[in-house]
């Protein structure tokens, strides 16, 4: 039977930008990722990847911006206060940070700019706008 909605899987994979820069890696990571299908804790495009193979298969598959992290949203482009964990701390364009948002989760900021009173901040995911090539291995799912 091969992978479905629903189905918990284990793959391996390499991710790899077009110049062939590597971004992530399983081998990386030192372990497989695992995650149930269709519970969209995966990117779309990786998640659609992997829907229909079997265990031991491999596939090559390209992502276009729309199956991954999308095009680039300038309303994800903020000003916030410096709070206290930032007083002090030079914040140059380009340096990155661990937002935590309300609701608990973790995500990376770019810094734009930054003053005594505020930091301009780019939520907007470092590989946005970015094809992504993967090589993916089925493990094991049930």
């Amino acid at each position: 039977m091969p992978v479905k909605n629903g189905n918990k899987v284990k793959v391996e994979y390499e991710g790899k930008l077009n110049d062939g820069t590597l971004f992530d890696s399983t081998e990386k990571q030192g372990k497989p990722l695992e995650f149930e299908v269709g519970a969209k804790h995966v990117i779309k495009g990786f998640e659609d990847a992997v829907i229909g193979m079997e265990k031991g298969d491999e596939k090559d598959v390209k992502l276009k911006p729309e199956e991954a992290y999308g095009n680039y949203n300038p309303d994800l482009v903020k000003k916030v206060p410096r709070d206290e964990a930032l007083k002090g701390k030079e914040l140059k364009p380009g340096a990155m940070l661990l937002m935590t948002l309300p609701n608990g989760a973790k995500i990376p900021a770019t810094v734009k700019g930054a003053d005594e009173e505020t930091v301009t901040i780019d939520i907007n995911h470092p590989l946005v706008d970015k094809e992504l090539n993967f090589k993916i291995k089925v493990v094991d799912y049930s």
